[in-house]
């Protein structure tokens, strides 16, 4: 599919408990395991000239990866290398899975959980708010240096490094909205962008909101995952939309945010919206 000659890229919400992301440490590791995460059928929409498709799935990192070639065997390295990092934190500091708050800096953390802890900080949530944005981006950031042009998924949270425009289709559940708006994001100012989608109404999981999408646009995938589980947690109906948007405006680094309820929209920030 097709939107202003740029192909469109989906994405489906990131399946959270309160502000912890699963999908990426063991399950056996997590408390209360939620259920298995629904089929990502909206992959199946992912296209975009030019560039491979290609999916890299280690333990509950799920990546669907589009670059100029197929660099499966890479990515997977990477992503061993990123978890193996993670996991041996956790175990290490295993309150750090659950926290609900931001962490206190750790200069001697691995690069990927300094990031996670940063991008908590910035937001008011737990770092494990930020984990597949960080993991998408450390991958992504690792690709953009063979591939001109990088699309990392994960699990609805997407790093990008454009050449060109692209279109980032919203996925709102049962909103009438859902799929029928995207967001233009384009290289003109930087190449390299975060968009990350938050839910309280797809999924099984626990959230503490109820908006059926709260994405975030930042420069740095992983401060765009966990602004968007802290948008999404404000909003218990539409009427928080304003108040919620007001507050991400506030956080340095957000370029900006859509949030969806039912048959409504807000937006904030720089963000070009086209009808899908």
């Amino acid at each position: 599919m097709q939107v202003d000659s740029d192909e469109a890229i989906f994405i489906a919400q990131t399946q959270r408990k309160g502000n912890l992301e699963a999908g990426c440490l063991p399950i056996t590791n997590m408390p209360n395991p939620s259920p298995s995460p629904q089929p990502r059928t909206y992959r199946t929409r992912m296209a975009r000239a030019g560039l491979v498709a290609f999916r890299v799935a280690v333990k509950e990192t799920d990546l669907m990866v589009l670059a100029q070639g197929d660099f499966s065997t890479e990515v997977r390295r990477w992503v061993i290398q990123e978890r193996r990092q993670l996991e041996t934190y956790i175990q290490q500091h295993p309150d750090f899975l659950t926290a609900l708050s931001p962490w206190p800096p750790d200069p001697f953390a691995p690069p990927v959980v300094r990031e996670m802890i940063e991008a908590g900080t910035a937001a008011g949530v737990g770092p494990m708010a930020a984990v597949a944005g960080a993991i998408a981006a450390r991958v992504g950031r690792e690709l953009a240096a063979v591939s001109r042009e990088v699309i990392v998924e994960n699990g609805g949270d997407i790093f990008l490094h454009l050449e060109r425009p692209a279109t980032v289709a919203l996925y709102a559940g049962r909103s009438p909205l859902s799929h029928r708006v995207g967001l233009k994001i384009t290289p003109d100012l930087r190449p390299t962008w975060g968009v990350c989608t938050s839910s309280g109404t797809v999924g099984p999981s626990l959230s503490f909101g109820r908006a059926d999408a709260a994405c975030v646009v930042a420069p740095d995938a992983a401060l765009a995952d966990a602004c968007a589980t802290a948008l999404g947690n404000r909003v218990a109906d539409a009427s928080d939309i304003d108040e919620a948007l007001k507050w991400i405006g506030a956080i340095p680094g957000v370029a900006g945010a859509v949030v969806i309820v039912g048959d409504r929209l807000g937006v904030w920030g720089r963000l070009e919206l086209v009808p899908l």
